[in-house]
């Protein structure tokens, strides 16, 4: 996933307990490989079906919350205090993956 990331011109931020933040390309829209999830902004909820009928990419239908995403927004998550979270998806494989960001980076850019 690194590989194609970079290959597709992605920035890498910071590196912090297994979350790494990258910057889409001519961008700065923000998302987080987090084991094998990419996450993104719970803004582009709408864009779930959309980014899921790309073959090979899985939406994860639960919000993934993890403290280290500092760009996203926060809500209450099993505690009391308000956590970072985002939209994550999974990949069959690089090509999947490179469609996705292809994909986001277009919406991103108004297209």
């Amino acid at each position: 996933m690194v590989s194609s990331l970079q290959r597709l011109g992605c920035r890498t931020n910071f590196t912090i307990k297994n979350v790494t933040e990258y910057m889409l390309p001519e961008s700065k829209e923000a998302v987080y490989l987090h084991q094998e999830l990419l996450i993104i902004r719970p803004a582009f909820e709408v864009f779930a079906g959309e980014f899921a009928a790309i073959q090979g990419v899985h939406a994860r239908y639960d919000y993934h919350h993890n403290a280290q995403m500092t760009r996203f927004p926060k809500r209450l998550h099993k505690s009391l205090t308000e956590t970072h979270y985002g939209l994550a998806f999974g990949f069959d494989d690089e090509q999947a993956l490179e469609q996705f960001i292809e994909r986001l980076a277009a919406i991103v850019k108004g297209a």
